[in-house]
């Protein structure tokens, strides 16, 4: 029996941290294309795609010239200072390893493209507040990809609008409604209401007026 992955979801607020990208090929303009919406990176390579300059000359990420095949320890080290997480996307596998190595020495997380590191990056689902991730462990990166088209089928644009009504809804409640509980079941009614939904699919402010029109009427005792 395989041994049971020990990868736990976490959602970490990545603002201000370092990620540090080795190679500037196709897959390093991934990587760079999704952390650079998150956090400060730099990418380290003697080439670059034309999308990865136009990032830097966008100034959404910083990049360094320099041969990664000879960079010495102590260069790597330098490069590797302050990093949260180190991104070996070379087409190498030796040289991905031993800046692997590098970064464990230094307490660094690692997302290797090549082999399993410390960090696997999902499928991610983004639909304003929600966050819906989706992975394989790097098992199937093809099935994290068809899993998504699944559900975004399920979770549709929507999803944001409602959530954007629960917390409006709760604020306003909180100042009519004592009752924790009687808020709860409330705001569980708006969620469970065809109306509602089918309102949301006109436009936000359709929705929201045929939710409001919900708890006005829980509140004055007229929806048993």
């Amino acid at each position: 029996m395989a041994q049971e992955n020990c990868f736990l979801p976490l959602l970490i607020d990545m603002s201000g941290r370092k990620i540090v990208i080795f190679g500037g090929g196709s897959v390093s303009e991934r990587k760079a294309l999704l952390f650079s919406r998150y956090a400060d990176v730099t990418v380290i390579s003697k080439g670059f795609t034309p999308c990865i300059r136009q990032l830097h000359e966008e100034n959404k990420i910083k990049i360094v010239e320099a041969d990664i095949s000879d960079l010495t320890n102590e260069q790597a080290d330098i490069f590797l200072d302050g990093a949260f997480l180190v991104i070996p996307a070379t087409n190498d596998r030796s040289v991905n390893e031993r800046l692997v190595s590098a970064a464990k020495t230094k307490n660094i997380l690692s997302n290797p493209v090549d082999f399993i590191g410390d960090v696997t990056v999902p499928s991610v689902i983004k639909r304003g507040d929600l966050t819906i991730s989706i992975s394989t462990s790097g098992s199937s990166p093809a099935f994290s990809r068809f899993a998504r088209q699944r559900i975004e089928e399920v979770i549709t644009p929507q999803f944001e609008d409602m959530i954007r009504i629960q917390e409006s809804l709760r604020t306003y409640l909180k100042e009519k409604v004592p009752e924790q509980n009687n808020r709860k079941d409330i705001l569980w009614q708006v969620l469970k209401s065809r109306e509602v939904w089918e309102g949301l699919e006109v436009s936000y402010e359709k929705g929201y007026n045929v939710a409001l029109g919900i708890v006005t009427e829980k509140i004055n005792g007229k929806v048993r």
